[in-house]
């Protein structure tokens, strides 16, 4: 069983509407047609550095919730992040891995154990606080509140597949334009 990865989005969506979001990649195309925000942190560059900028943001706004909209071949890069993240222990960073078992963005190939990985079982040997997993829409949709409000970190791991196509803007997501557009969100939440 899996989750239209669309529909496991919107559902953040509903339940995260102003907050920061660090996505990557298939799922920052995604988040940007579903959430359109501007403390959406579209400029991670390298494949991999999702979780690690979400780390960075989590310990410098330790009032903010701060979600990752990872990618299973995107955090096969960064592993080691896990631990890093477990050892810092931000309680305000929520690390959600889209697992698809292919790199979506990048021709599709197949990632190394597919859709096999345990993501939450490594997070939790890594030091999060907690970590879940779900390859169905309501378990997800009735479970989404209380990890909102649970101290973390925690990783939730979503079995999904391809849902409504998303425009893939490159330029966007790379963009001095985008980068601008998040630091003067932040400042000014920050502010208030």
């Amino acid at each position: 069983m899996t989750i239209k990865r669309d529909k496991a989005l919107k559902v953040l969506a509903q339940h995260y509407p102003n907050g920061i979001v660090v996505p990557v990649y298939q799922a920052a195309f995604d988040w940007m047609g579903i959430r359109p925000h501007p403390l959406n942190y579209l400029c991670t560059g390298a494949m991999g550095q999702g979780s690690s900028h979400a780390l960075g943001l989590a310990l410098a706004c330790p009032q903010e919730r701060i979600v990752v909209l990872d990618g299973d071949g995107s955090l096969l890069m960064n592993l080691g992040s896990l631990v890093t993240i477990g050892n810092q222990g931000p309680p305000n960073l929520l690390h959600i891995v889209c697992q698809n078992g292919i790199y979506e963005v990048n021709g599709e190939f197949p990632v190394p154990g597919g859709t096999e990985v345990d993501f939450a079982s490594m997070a939790l040997a890594a030091g999060y606080r907690e970590a879940h997993a779900f390859s169905d829409l309501d378990s997800w949709a009735r479970s989404l509140p209380d990890i909102l409000e649970s101290s973390g970190p925690i990783l939730v791991g979503l079995k999904v597949t391809v849902g409504e196509p998303y425009p893939r803007d490159y330029p966007a997501i790379h963009s001095e334009e985008a980068r601008e557009c998040f630091r003067s969100a932040l400042a000014a939440r920050r502010a208030d």
